[in-house]
């Protein structure tokens, strides 16, 4: 078997280890012990490819939602499914785990420097950029990026590209699993945005419940238009307008009983 050094982008293969066992020992804190974090059906890790595997997931953090999932497919490497108070993975991490990021994001100060190296897929935006709203095309070397990242590993992204709850997904996400046709895996988060601030840097609250949902494998009609396909993915990670309303009852109910 031959060893690797680099990953797809070049970067060091033990660097990324000595990054994940500092922040991975400081998430375990924050997700195990100030929080309590809950996995549900991680076992759909178990049978799916080495490579060219898209997560999708609804966003609420810059960085604590990545994280989280982060140490669940560290775990699943190991055989533990359904819980991440698992601190042993840190010895031996999966390391063809990218994200898709905003550039930006990733350059605003040395934390954000730090994940990246990591596993970032850093993108330009294409509807913003330093706070004020834009109208530019997709850079090609950005999508080639991606689909590089796919071809060594899993992928996760965020296809509203911003933590606000249920606004409309971009399509730029269908766009892309169009043409690499990867296994699409949803994912649904919740409890981060009530545990961390905006970032996910800083601990905002303890004693809060995390959890972190996969569902089964989409099957995906990559014939479909990218309308039709983010629609899908977007009713999968439960960001539609009627979960929006279930929420909303939920919420209503909750407070009629305090």
């Amino acid at each position: 078997m031959k060893i690797r050094f680099f990953d797809a982008f070049g970067n060091s293969l033990f660097i990324k280890r000595v990054l994940i066992l500092a922040f991975g020992g400081i998430a375990q804190y924050r997700f195990n012990w100030a929080n309590k974090t809950t996995v549900e059906n991680s076992r759909v890790l178990q049978n799916l490819p080495k490579r060219n595997v898209l997560f999708v997931s609804n966003h609420q953090t810059y960085f604590a939602d990545v994280a989280g999932m982060y140490q669940v497919f560290c775990c699943s490497k190991w055989g533990v499914y359904d819980t991440i108070n698992f601190p042993f993975f840190l010895l031996n991490p999966k390391l063809n785990i990218y994200f898709i990021a905003a550039r930006e994001t990733m350059k605003a100060g040395l934390l954000p420097k730090l994940f990246a190296y990591v596993g970032s897929v850093s993108i330009k935006r294409t509807w913003r950029e330093a706070g004020k709203e834009i109208d530019r095309g997709v850079d090609p070397s950005d999508i080639s990026k991606i689909f590089t990242a796919l071809e060594s590993g899993w992928v996760v992204t965020f296809p509203q590209g911003t933590t606000t709850p249920f606004v409309p997904g971009r399509r730029g996400t269908a766009h892309i699993i169009k043409e690499s046709k990867p296994i699409v895996v949803p994912v649904v988060i919740d409890g981060f945005r009530r545990a961390f601030d905006k970032k996910g840097l800083f601990l905002k609250k303890k004693g809060v419940r995390l959890s972190i949902k996969f569902k089964q494998p989409l099957e995906v009609d990559y014939e479909k238009s990218s309308s039709d396909i983010l629609k899908q993915i977007m009713h999968s990670i439960e960001q539609t307008d009627d979960f929006n309303t279930l929420k909303k009852i939920a919420e209503q109910e909750t407070n009629a009983n305090v």
